[in-house]
């Protein structure tokens, strides 16, 4: 068979590559050896953020009396992991059959099985030969290994994490970044006695280290307990052994740090720091191979891995230029949430950037104190001659939403000035755009 595109895996890269090629025209075909959605969709984003909703309405009934609701017996309270697990997988197995359904709306052919590079136009799936003009590769990425000596059945992925039959009761979490987080905070609001063990280094790689600090404030306020460590792990009669430090422990949770998930190939294509090498096209060094998302290295979240799918089929279609990555939201699921975009102040500094912080707490704003969530703040980097938005941090629920308005403004190079001149509805949590905007804030 001949296609004007092959896509190779079918996660929020793949897919999205896929449906868009189909939608313009051109004959596609999407190659996934597992699940239709990847793991983003399957085992990460989707499960994992339904999961941590659970969690929250959980706080949120202990947290009721404060807001004047009686008869609740807190001692009865549970985290019930089969029921929050089941209404994850439901949601999961909804949105699977949409893409289903948009990859045949738009004429893509769907093939299950292995495929790998045969030739820089050939792709093979398993005893099958497919021509396409251009290859597209969105196979993700996997935690890399944890090193140490933990059996099987205590050490898990996320993927049997999620099909487990029960919750661990003293999970461990290896690993940094925001998969690491997420999973530290569900554990502990959920009530299990949970440890998190990170590499010695940055917590959070290519963001503001504001953000790194008020994560610590977090973790610290809730008492979870932390280690950072460099040797590798051992597991003995129900502990995890660190050094000296004995944990008791009855799961170790892999979410160490990512590695691409490169499909085998008949044809040389580079690689660098264990994922696909690409030039700001998204392109291999194989003419008409292009790799998107996680396992090109450029970024592991999935709004990215979207975002260069549209990207790479575009340049397909002749649309010229370089994948912009400075203006994509970094976003983690916290308690408050916390996202960024644009620059931090260490790369405005490297650069020589005459800047200037706008601050506005939201322990001032109304929606905030009103919702009993007025932890956090918003940052605004402004460049002084013509005030223009280079960089911009949040810390407060919903803030992996309203990071969006943030990148518009950034996106059409716009100013502080727009953002003060932007009418922002009351009482609205995102009325801190406008109060960080003015100078002086008009309720500090």
């Amino acid at each position: 068979m001949e296609y004007d595109v092959i896509v190779i895996g079918s996660g929020p890269g793949g897919y999205v590559a896929a449906i868009r090629a189909g939608q313009l025209g051109m004959k596609t075909a999407l190659v996934e050896r597992g699940r239709i959605g990847g793991m983003c969709l399957n085992w990460g984003c989707i499960p994992t953020k339904a999961l941590l909703e659970s969690a929250k309405r959980l706080r949120a009934v202990r947290e009721a009396a404060d807001f004047g609701v009686d008869g609740i017996d807190g001692s009865a309270l549970a985290f019930n992991w089969g029921t929050a697990l089941k209404r994850a997988n439901r949601i999961v197995g909804r949105l699977t059959k949409g893409i289903g359904f948009l990859l045949k709306k738009n004429g893509v052919e769907w093939i299950e099985g292995t495929a790998s590079i045969a030739g820089e136009k050939e792709v093979r799936v398993d005893n099958r030969l497919l021509k396409g003009e251009h290859i597209i590769i969105a196979t993700g990425s996997r935690p890399g290994t944890i090193d140490g000596s933990i059996p099987a059945g205590i050490l898990m992925e996320i993927d049997e994490l999620l099909s487990a039959a029960a919750i661990p009761h003293q999970p461990v979490v290896v690993g940094r970044g925001p998969h690491a987080v997420e999973l530290v905070q569900f554990f502990h609001v959920a009530g299990s006695e949970v440890t998190w063990l990170s590499p010695q280094g940055r917590l959070l790689e290519g963001v503001d280290p504001f953000l790194e600090d008020a994560l610590m404030r977090l973790i610290k306020k809730a008492k979870i307990r932390t280690h950072a460590f460099s040797k590798p792990l051992e597991f003995k009669d129900g502990e995890l052994i660190l050094d000296d430090i004995h944990i008791p422990c009855d799961a170790v949770i892999n979410a160490s740090t990512r590695r691409g998930v490169l499909p085998e190939s008949d044809v040389d294509l580079e690689t660098e720091g264990g994922f696909l090498k690409v030039d700001d096209s998204l392109r291999t060094g194989r003419a008409g191979i292009y790799a998107v998302g996680d396992v090109n290295g450029r970024s592991t979240l999935a709004h990215a891995a979207s975002a260069q799918a549209l990207f790479a089929v575009g340049a397909i279609q002749g649309v010229k230029g370089k994948m912009d990555f400075s203006k994509i939201p970094f976003n983690m699921y916290t308690f408050p949430e916390m996202a960024q975009v644009g620059a931090g102040e260490p790369e405005l500094e490297a650069r020589g950037v005459d800047y200037r912080v706008s601050e506005f707490p939201l322990s001032a704003n109304g929606k905030a104190l009103a919702e009993g969530n007025s932890d956090g703040l918003i940052r605004i980097l402004v460049e002084k001659k013509y005030g223009e938005v280079l960089g911009v941090q949040i810390v407060a629920d919903h803030a992996t939403d309203m990071i969006a308005e943030a990148a518009v403004v950034m996106g059409m190079e716009g100013t502080v000035f727009d953002v003060a001149a932007t009418v922002h509805a009351h009482p609205t949590v995102s009325e801190i755009f406008l109060e960080a905007a003015l100078d002086p804030p008009i309720h500090r």
